[in-house]
């Protein structure tokens, strides 16, 4: 090995142990709060256990983090990812938007579930009990679908 390759693995060797120093914050909240979306319209069990698994990690005040989420740039990327979801769509927060923001939301969730834009691929890859068939995705549409009408009905 040459001097110069052993300087730059031991450059890349300090970086990532630095790096291991950045410990974003964690998601460790309740994700059923009195703010969540079952609070706000109704959510068939079936429905909920198909959220909480496919959608809650990133999208609740919860989060269960996997051992690899302890080790940067991981952590780093996934907490970012996280604060990303819950900005998008907060279920343990779903009280607090407003008639017309939740609307659009549900219709957002209907549009990204029929896609298969959501759950990410890059998610469902890891967790593989978070991938929707075809029956599950179809549940979570008519859910939003009837949900969003319900609201529309409190107009």
């Amino acid at each position: 090995m040459t001097p110069m390759l052993k300087k730059i693995l031991l450059g890349l060797l300090a970086v990532f142990l630095l790096i291991q120093l950045v410990r974003p914050a964690r998601n460790n909240g309740q994700a059923a709060t009195t703010n969540d979306i079952t609070h706000t319209v109704p959510v068939p069990d079936t429905v909920l256990k198909l959220l909480q698994t496919s959608c809650y990690d990133c999208h609740s005040n919860h989060t269960n983090y996997p051992w690899y989420a302890r080790i940067s740039p991981v952590s780093i990327w996934l907490g970012n990812h996280v604060t990303e979801g819950k900005h998008e769509l907060n279920f343990s927060e779903a009280r607090t938007y407003t008639a017309k923001k939740l609307r659009h939301k549900l219709v957002e969730i209907e549009e990204q579930v029929e896609q298969e834009e959501m759950p990410l691929k890059s998610y469902v890859l890891i967790h593989g009990d978070a991938r929707l068939t075809k029956a599950q995705a179809a549940l979570i549409i008519a859910w939003a679908n009837t949900s969003k009408t319900a609201l529309d009905s409190l107009k």
